[in-house]
């Protein structure tokens, strides 16, 4: 069942997060989806402006919507994650996707809001709901890459006048997380004095946290002892902050570097261990068959497992 991400908001609000996933390619999109499935959890199937490249718009879009097929009962929505213009332009034109999220992020409050306020005409005008982010967050997604220097917390007092102005359907902000590997190497953790503020001067609006993977140590050091170079001081976003988060607004919850982690100590340690073997169908399957009980797992610690059913009753 596709929905928007507006409607999953309306009834997660306060009680449960959505995991936000970025696809890349098939083995990740049967993941998500016989997660979903399983633990009978809505979730956010993303895919940013990079996947689209990689492995074309139309590729991408037909592999969810079959997806949904093969996988009956799934409730999801469809959302582009960081993009721009003309991607979201692109995104609206095939009517595949339900939500989209400009990212305006870098330019200055004014024509953050500016830009962001042009997408939410357009999109809304489809019935496509918008996300839209204030603060900078650092690190590496895809393309983007950000010092963590110049990333900077979102201001509660600047909240309230961006959604006013720019009539976004949820808030994507900046309160610790980076994206990547290497979200916490310095410890600090989740800002709640900033989500605090964020939601008196926002009561009852969906927030959104970027860069959400837990990246586990463990998958460092398996990486690692096939081959692989990644620091030891890779650390992910706590589990229980995240739990802590909900109670403050946030709804949805981007996860993509623990898939990719995922994928690289699997096929890693597949071809470490089975030098003399060539195909890529038996390290996928066992990536596919990982990465969807990970994903049970992370709906369980969100509180959407078994929430499906919210979405598929008449009430």
């Amino acid at each position: 069942m596709l929905v928007t991400t507006r409607e999953i908001f309306e009834k997660c609000y306060g009680r449960y997060a959505v995991a936000a996933v970025n696809v890349e390619f098939m083995e990740q999109v049967h993941a998500v989806f016989a997660a979903a499935q399983r633990a009978q959890a809505p979730v956010i199937v993303q895919t940013t402006p990079v996947a689209r490249d990689y492995a074309h718009a139309k590729m991408l879009a037909s592999m969810v919507r079959t997806a949904s097929e093969i996988y009956p009962g799934v409730v999801y929505a469809f959302h582009v994650d960081h993009g721009y213009e003309s991607h979201i332009d692109d995104a609206l034109e095939s009517g595949a996707y339900t939500s989209v999220m400009i990212d305006a992020s870098h330019d200055e409050f004014e024509k953050n809001a500016s830009r962001t306020r042009a997408v939410v005409e357009k999109a809304h005008a489809k019935g496509v709901s918008v996300e839209a982010e204030l603060g900078t967050l650092g690190g590496v997604e895809d393309d983007i890459t950000v010092d963590e220097k110049k990333a900077l917390y979102t201001d509660p007092e600047q909240v309230e006048e961006f959604v006013k102005l720019t009539a976004c359907d949820s808030l994507a902000v900046a309160v610790g997380t980076s994206h990547g590997a290497y979200k916490f190497s310095g410890g600090q953790g989740l800002q709640f004095d900033i989500l605090e503020g964020i939601q008196k001067r926002l009561p009852g609006f969906p927030l959104v946290l970027h860069g959400g993977s837990a990246v586990n140590t463990t998958e460092i050091e398996r990486i690692n002892e096939a081959g692989g170079k990644l620091s030891a001081s890779a650390k992910g976003v706590d589990a229980e902050e995240i739990k802590r988060s909900i109670k403050y607004g946030v709804c949805k919850v981007n996860i993509a570097t623990d898939a990719r982690l995922m994928w690289t100590r699997v096929t890693r340690e597949f071809f470490a261990s089975t030098p003399e073997d060539f195909t890529p169908i038996k390290p996928g399957k066992t990536y596919m068959e990982e990465y969807a009980s990970f994903l049970t797992e992370k709906f369980e610690m969100l509180g959407s497992a078994g929430k499906a059913g919210e979405f598929l009753s008449k009430g």
